[in-house]
């Protein structure tokens, strides 16, 4: 019978603004000397929430694990335009915001529902020719990005007090919220970016059972194989 050391699972961390996701991988794998660390999806460096990180023979189930769907909550500020679409990136364009309630919003928000085209930013980790995408931004060089498929579950305003918009947002993986606030901001006629994210849920797990990063980081490694969602739980889900 095939035997599993206690760091072979899922960590759920719940990360902060600022680092990276590769930041949280390496703390992780020096802090408590796992071999292997990888994550099952992506978060921004100026996005929170959930980051489900894939410890020794549960980076195995990477593929697996990517492929679920994602609920996110943010916001986004509308009548400016970024190069990267979010707040970290450099304004392109601003223009007035035209009056608009919150259910207005919504009725724009309910045509992105079901499966929509979405074009990847340039700042992504997309490759072109094997070079990401973000690398060929840093440069200035633009190159035509594919429209990907990707699938709306459910996308609504909850509180709007101009220019700044709070909604939720469920999703199939590989959709960029990025993406969707430049494109919301099209169609409400003076542009938006994405001001804050937040990853809530991604396939079975939420980001209620995450520990907070800084946390983590303090606890004796006993502590932390309290923490690890085992391999053959994982293979369960």
């Amino acid at each position: 019978m095939q035997t599993f050391d206690p760091f072979d699972g899922a960590l759920l961390i719940d990360k902060p603004v600022g680092p990276t996701s590769h930041d949280v991988v390496e703390a992780i794998r020096r802090q408590f000397h796992v071999k292997k660390v990888g994550h099952s999806g992506t978060l921004d460096p100026n996005a929170t929430g959930l980051l489900v990180l894939l410890l020794g023979r549960a980076t195995k189930l990477s593929e697996k694990l990517m492929s679920s769907d994602k609920v996110y909550e943010g916001s986004m500020k509308f009548g400016e335009v970024t190069d990267s679409y979010d707040a970290q990136g450099e304004l392109v364009s601003s223009l007035p915001v035209p009056p608009a309630t919150l259910e207005q919003l919504n009725e724009i928000a309910a045509t992105f529902v079901g499966d929509h085209m979405q074009v990847p930013p340039m700042v992504s980790a997309v490759k072109k020719d094997g070079v990401p995408l973000y690398k060929l931004a840093r440069k200035g060089i633009e190159v035509e990005r594919k429209p990907r498929l990707v699938h709306i579950y459910s996308f609504r305003f909850s509180a709007y007090t101009e220019p700044i918009g709070q909604f939720r947002v469920a999703c199939t993986k590989g959709t960029y919220v990025r993406t969707l606030a430049q494109d919301f901001g099209q169609k409400l006629g003076c542009g938006a970016h994405l001001a804050t994210l937040r990853r809530l849920v991604s396939g079975s797990f939420d980001v209620a059972n995450a520990i907070p990063f800084e946390d983590v980081l303090v606890l004796a490694p006993r502590d932390l194989e309290q923490r690890v969602i085992p391999f053959l739980k994982l293979v369960e889900t």
